[in-house]
């Protein structure tokens, strides 16, 4: 599915507490327009969404989860979760995402990504970064069709970078990778999105060191569910 250009306008911002990870982002974003990167917490960030990432139940138990729990109050963990059930079965896979009412003015809307399926789980081998910075973005675009103009501006945090154990040069360059999509190509389901992700990053040790890869959208509009 070709992407409305009005789309390409979403500011991101990209904030972490972690150094390493706001350098590695300098490296990886460089020249990338319409990201800011900024150190610091994403609470302070007056924005339409934030994008959590969470596990495949929604418990908001841990690492940036924990927080924006704390900031939004506990209904935000219902309200995800809800979500979960409603539209996944009760179990969010990697590669998809729920953007849900935030219950206050800023932000208005949650986006929760899953990194990992347990809470804790080591996932500094897996490709769960980059599907889930693009379902982060995915969800983005189906909000906005949903009701045009409603998410124009975006915070993420360094995806797996503190609990998924995923290095801080690998976090960047993976979220890097999500990233393209967003201005490229937006899919019709979650299963397009990871099958194509999946293919073509199932060879990423092969690619050149630290080089972030651009992920090709399918040729021809995205398959209807």
């Amino acid at each position: 599915m070709a992407v409305d250009r009005a789309q390409s306008s979403l500011r991101v911002v990209l904030t972490d507490l972690n150094a390493e990870v706001v350098e590695a982002w300098r490296a990886a974003f460089a020249g990338t327009p319409g990201v800011e990167i900024r150190s610091g917490s994403i609470l302070d960030e007056v924005v339409d969404a934030w994008v959590s990432p969470t596990n495949s139940r929604g418990r908001m138990d841990g690492g940036v989860d924990a927080a924006v729990k704390r900031h939004l109050g506990a209904g935000i963990q219902l309200r995800v979760q809800r979500a979960i059930r409603d539209g996944f079965g009760g179990s969010l896979p990697v590669g998809s995402a729920v953007c849900v009412p935030s219950g206050a003015v800023n932000p208005r809307f949650l986006i929760s990504t899953p990194t990992m399926e347990t809470s804790s789980q080591d996932v500094s081998e897996t490709l769960n970064v980059a599907l889930a910075c693009a379902a982060a973005f995915q969800a983005v675009h189906r909000q906005n069709e949903l009701a045009p103009g409603s998410i124009r501006s975006v915070a993420l945090v360094g995806m797996g970078a503190r609990t998924g154990r995923v290095p801080a040069g690998v976090c960047a360059n993976l979220m890097w990778t999500g990233h393209t999509l967003f201005n490229d190509h937006s899919f019709a389901d979650y299963e397009d999105l990871r099958r194509t992700v999946i293919a073509q990053l199932d060879d990423i040790e092969n690619a050149p060191a630290g080089e972030p890869i651009r992920i090709t959208p399918p040729r021809g509009p995205a398959r209807r569910p």
